[in-house]
């Protein structure tokens, strides 16, 4: 609760600081919904962060988190973490063992996904479709260090008005990182209840 107080002429009021929502949201989610907030690399030091829950299930401070695709799976019945991991495409060819990881995740999952740095160059085919499979609209679309985000659906399908993907490409004349992709991100609330 905030209060006056009078000094010298002027009246202050001094309200208290807001109080923090799970993963860092502006407000919270209702009751019955899971918090989510899916944030790209940005830049060469900004690692991707997936948070859910309130837990950074990927972020700089744990192993979990790479350059190329970063990929957290969540039980959607409990909103415990099953795994993460991140699958580097600029080096050497990871397409596969990124194909593997989804593929295993069972029915009842959530996927959430992130790019650092450069999550395209040696993505096959084959990959993109599997993620298109998904639901994502802007896999095929990306390039060379395009910042992109998407949270995905294994076996149920999730709202149309939650926010699901976004993508951005890097531009060398307009970036502030130089060439390198600026930090995307989608965040929202999820209902318990889909399945």
């Amino acid at each position: 609760m905030g209060y006056l107080r009078n000094k010298g002429n002027r009246e202050l009021l001094k309200a208290p600081a807001p109080k923090r929502q799970k993963c860092d949201h502006w407000s919270p989610c209702p009751p019955g919904n899971f918090a989510y907030r899916i944030l790209s690399g940005g830049g060469k030091g900004k690692r991707a962060k997936i948070c859910f829950e309130d837990e950074q299930l990927v972020s700089e401070w744990n192993d979990e988190v790479g350059s190329g695709i970063n990929i957290a799976i969540v039980n959607y019945k409990t909103g415990k973490l099953r795994a993460t991991n991140f699958f580097e495409m600029w080096t050497g060819d990871h397409s596969q063992q990124m194909m593997d990881f989804i593929r295993r995740a069972p029915p009842g999952s959530l996927i959430l996904m992130a790019t650092h740095d450069d999550g395209s160059s040696r993505l096959k085919n084959e990959a993109k479709i599997l993620v298109e499979e998904l639901g994502s609209k802007e896999i095929k679309n990306i390039k060379f260090r395009s910042s992109w985000v998407f949270l995905a659906a294994k076996g149920f399908k999730l709202p149309d008005n939650i926010e699901k993907e976004k993508i951005n490409h890097s531009d060398k004349k307009r970036n502030r990182y130089n060439g390198w992709p600026a930090e995307i991100q989608i965040e929202g609330c999820i209902p318990r209840n889909l399945i």
